[in-house]
């Protein structure tokens, strides 16, 4: 038995030595895309989080099982893995408090101006007149916040802001949800009305470019826009246009191109906008959880193997 794990570096510093009991293991910190079949044609076991398996690599590889150590299935074309006779597994649940947590990182951190008061501190506050630095900042409590996207994060998140006060409205991107415990309104609503927006959904065709030019104006001033989903749920070129014309704030972990291209037009909104490199699910805890589910997929499906 072999397995190849192909973007480890995306996974930090986590063990890998159990999955030794299974076989032989490889280990590749990052693949690109025309190193793939060469390090996975005599793969048994493939674990990708954002290497692409698709066709062409299951026809010319003897790839039995793939484990796409993420909760997104995006990069393995399942549809065909599916007609080949190969199992796709993913790890669903893991960095749910750790998104949750990040959400509130970008909210608060925009809200109380952070990075802004911390460079004050540290370059103009020995020098104040005063004992303190008055800039505009509001309290959650009392204040709309809209979620889009009302899956287990976004459920998390809302009984968050529900606990700082804030009155919690959700738009359903599938038009399926129902949650008696908050408001489902339309998506024009909650841009109407809400001061702080999150986003929670995975990018599919209900939800890609959802934000655009004919819906982001719909956002009122000194509102807060926070995205842990996906990139590509909000036009980025639309949306730096409207950082030109409004005064709105704007949190991302995601981003469309991932890296984020150095040209990228909100790099620009410094004092506007507060960027992470999609590290929302990070967290130690969930990445331990994320091992500890592609162990766990891994040994139930070679214990499969061993019984037929």
């Amino acid at each position: 038995m072999k397995i190849v794990f192909l973007d480890a570096l995306t996974l930090g510093d986590v063990d890998f030595e159990r999955f030794r009991e299974f076989g032989d293991v490889e280990i590749y910190q990052t693949t690109s895309k025309n190193q793939t079949l060469e390090r996975v044609k005599d793969a048994d076991i493939v674990v990708t989080n954002k290497v692409v398996i698709d066709k062409e690599i299951m026809d010319n590889s003897n790839i039995k099982f793939i484990q796409i150590a993420a909760t997104g299935m995006n990069n393995v074309d399942l549809e065909y893995a599916k007609k080949k006779g190969i199992i796709v597994k993913n790890v669903a649940g893991y960095s749910t408090n750790a998104v949750i947590q990040h959400t509130f990182a970008l909210v608060l951190g925009l809200l109380n101006k952070i990075c802004y008061f911390d460079e004050y501190s540290r370059t103009k506050y020995p020098e104040s007149k005063i004992f303190t630095h008055i800039q505009n900042w509001f309290e959650i409590n009392g204040k709309t916040w809209g979620i889009i996207g009302l899956g287990e994060i976004g459920r998390g998140v809302a009984n968050l802001a529900k606990n700082f006060g804030a009155e919690v409205i959700y738009y359903s991107t599938s038009g399926k949800n129902q949650n008696n415990k908050f408001k489902r309104v339309s998506l024009e609503e909650l841009l109407k009305t809400s001061d702080i927006i999150s986003i929670h959904a995975p990018l599919n065709e209900n939800t890609k470019n959802l934000l655009n030019k004919d819906n982001l104006n719909l956002i009122k001033d000194r509102a807060i826009l926070v995205n842990v989903g996906r990139g590509g749920i909000i036009n980025e070129k639309d949306l730096a246009k409207i950082l030109e014309q409004k005064d709105i704030f704007v949190g991302l972990d995601v981003f469309e191109k991932e890296p984020i291209d150095k040209n990228n037009p909100l790099l620009k909104f410094k004092e506007k906008t507060l960027l992470t490199p999609h590290v929302a699910w990070t967290s130690i805890e969930a990445r331990q959880k994320l091992m500890d589910g592609i162990y766990k997929n891994i040994k139930e499906w070679v214990g499969r193997r061993k019984n037929y």
